[in-house]
């Protein structure tokens, strides 16, 4: 059979940031092959799905992967060769059922997903479709049709950069315009505006994790002010064509029930933390916070939702980690209206898509994201027109890793021409039904 699984190989590779992750081959009997390799986050959910590392401080500061290399290429290419690349969903059980564990612990999902997601290239380049149109069909959503909307991270903070700014990421949403190529040629003048605009205050314009600008401010609302200096200095508006998104984070600083800003030298108690973020709402064109409340904190994300649910998008990234039973969970209680998508947070294509079905039936918006350590891999573009989901978040308008994201989408414009739509302002539903 021509979609039977023949060869299963992987290898450590590098991410971009120079640290190992693992990349795996699968090779059909037809003869289509294909390789995914998987990113690695820095600010992540206490419940994600387990990265194994090797702990060896010999090799890679101990975070060599060279045992989740092994385990693909031992126990679990002995579990899935000779199945059907096409039974994604039966490849994937099969991996988790030989993990045993909840979290897949015992392999690593690094290793499961790096072979999850190469079947499904393998499948895609065997019936001879794009990957999008492949996902599109095991989700449900036969003729993929939607583009979704870029949130651009181009100012970074928290875990991802070292400066003083506490919140992780801060971001242009072109929601306001009429095209993703459109879309992509804002995010790019207003980035580089920002560097003008860094320059000419004596402000750092080195990038961080994910290519936004890391300079030190003196508040994290001073980097909103920069960021719509940058957009009104490049010939748009904000709140019609650009939009803001923020990614607090806000579990990297959230401790014995108190969100503490270092930077600031203040400390919120819960109820206060959600009346700033509800301030900020009211004064800024902000469209989107993400992880606004710790991942432990569900009153406060309850209680943020009561008060801006209907007004902007609210989602979980800490919050819900991929996990459509910690989802639902959010679902019945209220909390947020949207979800992060993150591959490797839960470890299987299938299981992602699972998250997926869940929000949308639910009327949870969907954004599809990478993680701060990528890899030139551009699964996650196909991934988000293949479900049509939303928006997606590849990080800045630099970096190679971040820019094949963007790259690829442009690409798939191409290939929709005449039936593909730019989603806008219809990316968020939630918000505008």
């Amino acid at each position: 059979m021509k979609s039977r699984i023949e060869a299963v190989v992987a290898r450590e590779v590098l991410d971009s940031r120079g640290f190992p992750t693992v990349a795996t081959q699968v090779r059909l009997g037809g003869g289509a092959s294909a390789c995914a390799a998987v990113p690695s986050g820095a600010s992540t959910g206490t419940l994600e799905a387990l990265e194994l590392r090797d702990g060896d401080q010999r090799r890679y500061r101990g975070k060599g992967v060279a045992g989740a290399v092994n385990n693909v290429n031992t126990r679990i290419a002995e579990q899935v060769i000779g199945m059907d690349a096409t039974e994604q969903q039966s490849v994937d059980a099969a991996m988790i059922a030989l993990d045993g564990t909840s979290n897949k612990s015992r392999l690593g999902a690094n290793a499961i997903l790096a072979v999850s997601l190469a079947v499904a290239r393998a499948a895609a380049q065997q019936a001879r479709v794009p990957l999008y149109r492949h996902i599109g069909n095991l989700h449900g959503n036969s003729t993929p049709t939607s583009l979704p909307v870029p949130q651009m991270n181009i100012l970074n903070g928290g875990a991802h950069a070292d400066n003083r700014v506490d919140f992780q990421e801060f971001m242009i949403v072109p929601a306001g315009c009429d095209s993703f190529s459109a879309a992509l040629q804002a995010g790019a003048e207003v980035f580089h505006q920002l560097r003008d605009v860094l320059r000419e205050k004596g402000l750092g314009t080195g990038v961080g994790d994910e290519g936004g600008f890391a300079p030190d401010l003196a508040s994290n609302e001073a980097a909103i002010e920069m960021v719509l200096l940058a957009i009104d200095g490049a010939g748009y508006s904000a709140g019609r064509e650009l939009f803001l998104g923020i990614d607090v984070a806000s579990s990297e600083f959230y401790s014995e029930g108190c969100y503490r800003l270092d930077s600031e030298g203040i400390s919120y108690s819960s109820e206060e933390f959600v009346r700033m973020i509800c301030d900020w709402a009211a004064r800024y064109p902000i469209l989107t916070v993400e992880d606004a409340m710790a991942e432990d904190d569900w009153h406060g994300w309850q209680t943020l939702t009561q008060h801006l649910g209907s007004k902007i998008q609210l989602t979980g990234d800490d919050l819900f980690v991929t996990n459509a039973g910690i989802l639902q969970q959010g679902i019945e209680c209220q909390a947020a209206n949207s979800i992060l998508i993150k591959l490797n947070q839960i470890g299987t294509l299938t299981e992602t898509l699972q998250a997926v079905q869940l929000a949308q039936a639910s009327g949870y918006g969907v954004t599809v994201s990478h993680r701060s350590g990528e890899t030139e891999d551009t699964t996650i573009a196909d991934l988000a027109v293949g479900v049509g989901a939303g928006q997606i978040k590849t990080g800045s308008l630099c970096r190679s890793e971040r820019v094949a994201k963007y790259n690829r989408l442009l690409q798939i414009e191409e290939e929709l021409a005449g039936t593909g739509r730019y989603l806008g302002m219809d990316g968020f539903p939630h918000l505008t039904a």
